[in-house]
């Protein structure tokens, strides 16, 4: 079997998992993952919300939940960077750092060009299988379309997209976290950044995430 039939029979199996954890009649809905163990490399791969823009040296969010998790958290993130050309640089990021999960935040920088979500959605959804063909366990962060007024009363929400392409590819996803961080004036830095306690609070709920999803152990 070519390494690309490998890589989507392992998606199918994890979406077939996932699905039959969430029908079986009665069942616990016990994770089909196992905690990953301390020293264990994660990927944050991103935009300037994963870099920090907006905090100083170790108070962005991969920093923030290596100390929350013992992992060994790889910020991979760019600022300005689109999901296209993030898309351009990640078979290398996995191939230096061979990661056994990789947390996606990004489509921000694409909503401010205003590309079709169906553009965005494409490019994400080769970013997850290009994850999962590695081998690595993706986790996907839902990101809030720019709305000042939105920000301005506290009531930014995910672009629906992320959910839909976390249903369509079997694959976790963080909602509601990035829109609730960006929606407090007390925890961003801008209109699109968070700030060092914002950042602390991403982390937090991120580890929250993943601990309930089995892949981080509880404290």
């Amino acid at each position: 079997m070519t390494s690309t039939g490998s890589g989507h029979r392992r998606r199918w199996l994890l979406r077939a998992l996932v699905a039959l954890v969430a029908l079986v009649p009665g069942c616990s809905r016990e994770s089909p993952y196992s905690p990953l163990p301390a020293g264990s490399v994660v990927l944050a791969f991103g935009d300037s919300v994963t870099w920090g823009t907006g905090a100083g040296r170790g108070e962005d969010f991969p920093s923030r939940l290596a100390e929350h998790s013992g992992w060994q958290v790889v910020n991979a993130g760019v600022p300005g960077n689109t999901a296209t050309a993030a898309r351009e640089r990640l078979e290398g990021l996995l191939r230096q750092h061979d990661p056994a999960l990789v947390i996606v935040e990004l489509g921000g920088n694409d909503f401010l060009r205003r590309r079709p979500d169906a553009d965005v959605e494409a490019d994400l959804r080769d970013i997850l299988r290009t994850v999962q063909d590695h081998g690595a366990i993706p986790v996907l962060v839902a990101v809030p379309r720019l709305s000042l007024l939105r920000a301005t009363v506290g009531a930014l929400k995910d672009a629906p997209l992320y959910a839909r392409l976390a249903e369509a590819e079997g694959v976790l996803l963080v909602p509601d976290v990035l829109s609730g961080v960006l929606s407090q004036e007390s925890l961003r830095a801008d209109t699109i950044h968070p700030n060092k306690a914002g950042y602390e609070v991403l982390a937090e709920e991120l580890a929250a995430a993943l601990r309930q999803a089995g892949l981080l152990s509880p404290t």
